[in-house]
């Protein structure tokens, strides 16, 4: 876990500078009416971060196995208006919601990372696993945005 938190630690703290030298030129291009633009995808990340921040902290405190709720992807980012939203303000908001995982994950025990939880699909696994699947998820779309991020 520590190699995961260090790289994504990294991350977050080159990512401005990442943002301004290789900005998305198409960061508001939608490739259709029903895909999201880079931008979008990026405010998916962001409902992806609040959702997640809720999941790891609630899972300290709540009966276990803790059930994980699923949201609806497109209907936040639809609702979110993300693609009207000023790119600096997301980036900003993006980061600041990171570094707030980072400072939780970071704070995680052994006994905390064996946490068990049920995802949607009715598989038990724990906080580990769910944490690792985050910045999966998370690593996946930042490479959709600008791969140089990565």
């Amino acid at each position: 876990m520590q190699t995961t938190i260090n790289k994504f630690e990294a991350l977050l703290n080159n990512f401005q500078v990442l943002y301004s030298i290789n900005s998305v030129i198409d960061f508001n291009v939608k490739p259709s009416k029903n895909k999201w633009s880079k931008k979008e995808i990026l405010g998916h990340l962001i409902d992806s971060a609040i959702n997640n921040i809720i999941r790891f902290t609630e899972i300290q405190t709540f009966e276990k196995p803790y059930e994980i709720r699923t949201y609806n992807q497109d209907e936040l980012v639809k609702s979110n208006h993300y693609q009207n939203k000023n790119s600096d303000e997301l980036i900003e908001l993006w980061t600041n919601l990171n570094l707030h995982i980072l400072h939780i994950v970071k704070n995680q025990t052994k006994e905390t990372l064996a946490y068990q939880l049920i995802l949607p699909n009715g598989k038990q696994t724990d906080l580990q696993f769910l944490i690792q699947d985050y910045f999966d998820h998370l690593y996946y779309h930042l490479n959709q945005i600008n791969p140089k991020w990565i």
